[in-house]
């Protein structure tokens, strides 16, 4: 992705992004690095179950203007559920396709776009179609976003717009929502959560979302950035904090809760952010 939002994309937020484990890097060429993976699991600090998971990165990069990325894994990664294997491959394409650096009128354009797809089968479920009473609903992962991003007067000011889009049946992916699940799992299901508010995450239960967004930076130098930003995201269900709160009346987990309150979640969220950024 073009490195121009402050706030994360809302489909990267719910996609694997972290591991732990064993990676080796080969560089064949100049522009093409191979990695294997060894590892606990993909959004895992632990292993789940007694199989590791596999996986690899392939980065290539033919010249200064274009970088292809893809990074595939399989494992087991539901905890308790070893029958249940996942599958999930992340891919990228970085784009250049202008660049005038020294222009007082546009000086650079690029964009990025990434596909991500998933599955999850077996203890209960059945990936990309559903199996009815016997194999159980279908769980998997889609998601796409563009970004495009212009700079300006010699790289001092830069517009970035784009969006996403993902679906999630079965939630296996998707962040809970605050004031909606507690941390300690549910002993009898794994892959719910217990609480006064649980977040749903039944095998087959929906979630499909988009966002978009919009800023504008000013550089005046390569350490300090201002930047307006304008974000909208929207879910199929409830999810986004509400302006009732979604804690409780004062905020405080020791206070006593009415018992006609619940979380203010809603199904719309936008934000207007005004940030500096800067370097040391």
């Amino acid at each position: 992705m073009l490195s121009g939002n402050f706030s994360d994309q809302f489909t990267s937020d719910n996609t694997p992004w972290f591991f732990n484990g064993i990676r080796l890097q080969i560089y064949p060429t100049k522009h093409l690095k191979i990695e294997s993976w060894l590892i606990n699991g993909w959004q895992s600090y632990g292993r789940f179950n007694a199989m590791p998971g596999f996986g690899g990165n392939i980065t290539w990069t033919p010249n200064s203007n274009l970088k292809l990325i893809t990074n595939n894994y399989y494992g087991s990664d539901a905890a308790g559920i070893p029958d249940r294997k996942r599958f999930h491959s992340d891919n990228s394409l970085l784009y250049r396709y202008y660049n005038q650096p020294k222009s007082t009128k546009i000086s650079r354009m690029a964009f990025s776009f990434t596909g991500d797809f998933g599955f999850e089968k077996g203890g209960g479920v059945n990936g990309l179609k559903n199996g009815g009473a016997e194999n159980g609903p279908a769980q998997y992962f889609l998601s796409a976003m563009f970004y495009n991003r212009i700079w300006f007067a010699k790289n001092k000011f830069a517009w970035t717009f784009g969006g996403g889009v993902m679906t999630n049946p079965g939630r296996y992916l998707v962040l809970y929502p605050t004031g909606q699940a507690s941390p300690l799992p549910n002993p009898d299901n794994p892959t719910q959560t217990e609480g006064a508010f649980p977040f749903s995450a039944n095998p087959g239960d929906k979630f499909t979302a988009w966002d978009c967004s919009t800023n504008l930076d000013f550089m005046p130098n390569q350490s300090i950035t201002f930047r307006l930003e304008y974000v909208h995201r929207q879910a199929n269900v409830p999810y986004f904090a509400g302006s009732g709160g979604v804690t409780s009346q004062t905020g405080y987990s020791t206070s006593a809760l009415d018992p006609n309150w619940k979380p203010d979640l809603v199904k719309t969220e936008n934000r207007i952010i005004l940030a500096l950024l800067f370097r040391l």
